[in-house]
C-alpha cells in the first residue's frame, strides 16, 4: 500500500518525495575519486564546516535516463566530458535534515533517490572546471580533488554518509590502478 503525504495543494506519494537523482564516483587512473568542496548551502542540502565535500550529483529530468543525465551532471558540475562507464548501483536513498529555510526548488522533497555510476576519467586534468556556469546552473563546488574512494564517506555531511558507504563498497573493484 502506498502512503500519500498533503503537502498544500497536491497529494504525493511516498516514492514521490524523493528526487531522483544520479551520483557520480569519476576515478582517475590512480582509482582515486573527484571531490568537490561545496561553498554554500542549497536549501534542505546543507555544509556543515569541514563535512563540506562530495562526490558530483544532480537531479534526473522528466523523461531523462539516469545513463544521460550522468553525463550530462557531470559535464555541468565539473566540464568533464571525457569518461567511460564502469557500472553502477541500485537505487540509493537519502533523507534531507529538516528543513526550515525559505521556500526552495527541494524543499517539498524528502530526500533523493539516487542511482549511482562509477565512470572512469580518460580526460587530462586540464578539463576539470567547477567554476564555469552550464546550461544556466551557477557552480555548486569552489574546488576540487582526488580522494581515495574510502574516505570520502568521513568528508561529506552526516545525512549523505551511509549512501557513500554502500558507493565505497559497491564501486571498491575500482581503485585498482588501471
Amino acid at each position: 500500500m502506498s502512503t500519500t503525504i498533503d503537502v498544500g495543494s497536491a497529494v504525493l506519494s511516498e516514492t514521490a518525495l524523493y528526487r531522483r537523482n544520479v551520483g557520480i564516483a569519476l576515478f582517475d587512473p590512480q582509482g582515486r575519486v573527484l571531490i568537490g568542496h561545496r561553498y554554500r548551502d542549497d536549501g534542505p542540502e546543507i555544509v556543515l564546516p569541514g563535512l563540506d565535500w562530495q562526490m558530483p550529483q544532480g537531479g534526473i529530468d522528466a523523461d531523462e535516463e539516469p545513463r544521460v543525465a550522468v553525463k550530462r551532471e557531470l559535464w555541468e558540475e565539473t566540464g568533464v566530458s571525457h569518461a567511460d562507464f564502469l557500472g553502477e548501483t541500485d537505487w540509493l536513498s537519502y533523507d534531507f535534515p529538516p528543513y526550515h529555510g525559505p521556500k526552495h526548488r527541494l524543499g517539498h522533497f524528502r530526500g533523493q533517490r539516487q542511482k549511482w555510476f562509477a565512470l572512469r576519467f580518460t580526460g587530462s586534468d586540464a578539463e576539470i572546471d567547477p567554476l564555469a556556469t552550464r546550461n544556466g546552473q551557477p557552480p555548486e563546488f569552489d574546488a576540487w580533488r582526488w580522494e581515495r574512494l574510502d574516505r570520502v564517506a568521513d568528508l561529506v555531511v552526516p545525512f549523505r554518509r551511509e549512501v557513500y558507504l554502500a558507493v565505497a563498497r559497491s564501486f571498491a573493484r575500482f581503485t585498482d590502478r588501471v
